[in-house]
């Protein structure tokens, strides 16, 4: 039996998260014999919170954790994938810029690795998104090693022992930094697909603001400090 949890974070996404639920039920849903939806809402001003709490009332598959406040993507991410309860674990954004779908080309996947990572071979964001992820996931493999092309694309397959393995501190934009760096360093083997990349059309994006890009930068001194200390 295939058992795979979806979690994904979401902030004020209101206007998306009842589609996106709804895509993973009919898209992932027959890929798999048994599957669990997490969606973790951080601290949204919006009722994105209570649209996940009824579609959960009407269906056990979704589960809703709740942060009472804001504490950013990174942190939402990882309590909804730390929250997973099945044996492979799959995490994506709320916001509709990928079709869930194209899961089905990256389960076949995990029977030759322990986590298969997305790269957006088209990638749908302004410019200003595509420059500074270019740039991060250069700078992320310069001072880790190698690890994947797109350091921070929102759709990646894991089985359960990489997540039993270590935890992740970083709680911003470093989430998925951190996160490869330590699946690397622990010996997980890691694949990489291409995957499609669509406009968001609702909601706003916050990852190119400069206090976001600041906090991003120094986490990611911080861990490698750390990561020379053997922590």
């Amino acid at each position: 039996m295939t058992s795979l949890t979806v979690a994904m974070p979401a902030h004020n996404e209101a206007a998306n998260i009842a589609e996106m639920i709804d895509a993973v039920r009919t898209k992932v849903g027959p890929l798999v014999d048994d599957l669990e939806i997490i969606v973790c809402n951080d601290g949204s001003k919006d009722n994105t919170g209570e649209i996940v709490r009824q579609l959960g009332e009407q269906d056990p598959r979704v589960r809703l954790v709740e942060h009472p406040v804001n504490l950013g993507y990174g942190a939402a991410v990882r309590d909804a994938v730390w929250a997973a309860t099945k044996e492979l674990v799959f995490f994506t954004d709320s916001d509709l810029q990928f079709d869930v779908g194209e899961l089905s080309r990256f389960l076949p996947r995990i029977g030759e690795a322990d986590m298969v990572v997305g790269y957006r071979y088209d990638r749908k964001d302004p410019w200003k998104r595509r420059f500074f992820g270019n740039g991060w996931s250069w700078l992320v493999n310069v001072l880790f090693g190698y690890t994947a092309r797109d350091i921070d694309c929102a759709f990646k397959l894991f089985k359960r022992d990489v997540i039993e393995s270590f935890k992740v501190e970083s709680g911003g934009a470093m989430f998925s930094a951190e996160f490869m760096a330590r699946t690397k360093r622990a010996g997980f083997k890691i694949v990489e697909e291409p995957v499609s990349h669509y406009p968001r059309v609702a909601g706003t994006q916050s990852g190119a603001k400069l206090r976001v890009i600041l906090r991003a930068f120094g986490e990611l001194l911080r861990l490698r400090w750390r990561m020379w200390m053997g922590h």
